[in-house]
């Protein structure tokens, strides 16, 4: 098949070759009438711009980063969080005509998220598993500052107005702790994952806040906080801890789901199954939590929505879009056999 030509596109719509370059480049006003005949030109003829040199035009990659966290011997992509939000995440950006660039950095590098942008292989970028730290923190500053377009998922930094989609996870965490009152359990312990995470403060507020509300104020609480690292292994090695005071805790909740079945695990190992002598609910709605022994209670966080929505958000302001965005989906509790009390 000949490989047609930007001259020939524009002898048949009568325009210059500039012209024919402005249309699929996307640069400056024209007239709408000249665009069309442009277009259909193009269509008649079979024309297909280079996306290379549309890319130089535009001064613009047409991908979209994702930087996730190396955690070495860790599986990423099984993850329910990172692979439901990685789904949505390339949906949306196949749908508006990018593609998508997944980068990987250690939490020790010393290259900074600039050097993201500094190779101009992206125009945006999306990051999750950022956690609060100061160097963190710095280093978003700068990528703020340097004017670069950037969106948080699943994480937001108290006094800072950066992009983000973030799910109300603090509402989630008491609808949660509230059912497990309302079902007559009233010595509620609390799972959490590393303050590191604004969602760990976001459920312990909810968790507190539903405690409160049934007389137990926070200083009181000590005794039933626990904390892991959102693994199924810290969920396990917490049961011990929770068997241990088991005549001062009748239900549990874990701020994932991952923690809540290994704890669920641990404690049938010890004796105490969950939905018999103890009620556990978790946080996700993972497809695991369906498939559990008892099936799990959980708050089901809409994560592969959230992927999306970032992407498309981030991608209408690459385009123009005026103005930053703090976005907050709602949370869902789903009931299962694992707090029915007996």
């Amino acid at each position: 098949m000949p490989i047609v030509t930007r001259k020939e596109v524009a002898e048949l719509a009568g325009v210059s070759e500039a012209t024919v370059s402005r249309v699929f480049n996307g640069l400056g006003p024209m007239k709408e009438e000249t665009k069309q005949r442009v277009l259909e030109a193009a269509k008649t003829l079979n024309y297909h711009p280079n996306a290379i040199a549309q890319s130089f035009a535009r001064r613009r990659s047409g991908n979209l980063g994702v930087v996730l966290p190396y955690v070495p011997k860790v599986h990423l992509f099984s993850t329910y969080y990172f692979s439901e939000v990685l789904s949505g995440i390339g949906a949306k950006v196949k749908e508006m005509g990018y593609d998508l660039l997944l980068m990987f950095r250690s939490q020790d590098e010393e290259s900074d998220y600039n050097d993201v942008f500094r190779s101009q292989k992206v125009d945006a970028c999306i990051i999750l598993g950022a956690a609060d730290t100061p160097r963190e923190r710095q280093q978003l500053k700068k990528l703020e500052e340097g004017g670069h377009p950037f969106c948080l998922v699943n994480q937001h930094f108290t006094g800072e107005r950066f992009n983000e989609v973030d799910a109300d996870h603090t509402a989630g965490s008491y609808s949660a702790v509230k059912h497990l009152l309302e079902k007559g359990y009233s010595r509620v312990a609390f799972l959490n994952g590393s303050s590191q995470f604004s969602n760990s403060g976001d459920r312990r507020q909810g968790y507190i806040q539903a405690m409160r509300e049934a007389g137990m104020e926070p200083e009181n609480l000590a005794h039933l906080y626990y904390e892991g690292n959102y693994s199924r292994t810290s969920g396990y090695r917490a049961a011990a801890a929770v068997y241990e005071r088991r005549r001062e805790i009748d239900a549990v909740f874990a701020a994932n789901d991952r923690m809540a079945i290994g704890l669920m695990q641990g404690l049938r190992e010890l004796g105490w199954e969950a939905g018999r002598d103890v009620a556990v609910i978790g946080c996700d709605n993972s497809d695991a939590a369906r498939v559990t022994d008892p099936p799990l209670t959980s708050v089901a966080v809409p994560f592969y929505e959230m992927g999306s929505l970032a992407a498309q958000r981030l991608l209408e302001q690459v385009n123009g879009e005026p103005g930053g965005f703090q976005l907050k989906l709602d949370t869902e509790l789903i009931i299962r056999q694992s707090c029915r009390k007996a």
